[in-house]
């Protein structure tokens, strides 16, 4: 957890501030929160059919579909046209569901699992994702800016499972009918700096407010690992002194990530790992620029 604080605050730097219209050099830290209705899924295999089917962590493993989470930002703005951003958001959840009704059967380091019907099931989804980049306002007047940003993103993925889970041996369409206790399974997934393309873009209303906007978005395939995210957050800035902001926005998030496990030395599939998850909803922050 450390480690990802501290990569955060490393890239945490920019977004609403750097949409607002500026001084010609100026630092702003915004933290604050956001009141996120979630919908997450993933790809697993149905062990008596041996099809792919949708597993929904809200509906059928209980995980909250709604939830006040927190996210940290950082902006150094100089040269009047120039920002340097860095960002982190962190979307933690886990539920324990009593009697699992929709068995389900995925495979992890070449391991495949079988989770039965009517078992008590422990999950924990655990996502992290920091930015850093740099934008650069291309058109400004007295009122308004527009600019475009490119940027790298880092995305920490933990799924885990507890709970009195199956093991197959080589057979993906095995029943697993000798049972034991896991006490965790744990798929945590870093992917490699991935790239981001955005625009941004700020209109004064008067001295106190300034309304902004941002989308960004990035795509990746890297191996057997494929990533998408798409950004778009527009809300309100209202400047309470010189120095202290307060901003209302509404923010739109999605990410789908694709993992095709193979067995090693061979061609032959045996599990994709396909995470989906976005959110939709309110974000209220507070920053000081220095």
């Amino acid at each position: 957890m450390f480690k990802s604080v501290t990569l955060i605050t490393a890239t945490s730097l920019a977004l609403m501030n750097s949409y607002s219209v500026k001084a010609e050099n100026d630092t702003t830290v915004r933290v604050g929160g956001f009141y996120a209705n979630s919908d997450s899924n993933i790809d697993v295999n149905d062990p008596l059919l041996g099809n792919n089917f949708s597993l929904d962590f809200e509906q059928d493993l209980k995980l909250s579909d709604s939830r006040f989470l927190p996210f940290f930002e950082f902006v150094y703005q100089f040269d009047d046209r120039h920002n340097f951003y860095a960002d982190w958001k962190q979307l933690h959840r886990s539920a324990n569901t009593q009697s699992v009704e929709k068995p389900f059967q995925f495979t992890w380091d070449e391991t495949t699992y079988n989770v039965n019907y009517g078992i008590s099931l422990d999950t924990t989804l655990n996502i992290d994702i920091a930015r850093i980049g740099y934008g650069y306002d291309v058109w400004q007047g007295d009122k308004y800016e527009v600019g475009f940003s490119i940027g790298l993103h880092v995305m920490f993925i933990e799924t885990a499972f507890k709970g009195n889970i199956g093991i197959c041996e080589d057979n993906i369409e095995a029943q697993c009918p000798d049972s034991v206790t896991i006490p965790k399974i744990v798929d945590d997934k870093v992917t490699a700096p991935l790239p981001d393309l955005g625009v941004y873009g700020s209109y004064q209303i008067n001295s106190k407010l300034t309304f902004s906007g941002h989308a960004q978005y990035f795509y990746v395939k890297l191996d057997n690992l494929k990533g998408a995210l798409f950004d778009v957050r527009l809300g309100i800035e209202a400047a309470i002194t010189d120095n202290w902001h307060m901003s209302a926005a509404f923010n739109y998030y999605e990410v789908d990530v694709e993992y095709t496990s193979t067995i090693k030395n061979s061609d032959m599939k045996i599990a994709d790992y396909n995470m989906y998850y976005s959110f939709t909803g309110p974000m209220l922050s507070v920053s000081y620029q220095f």
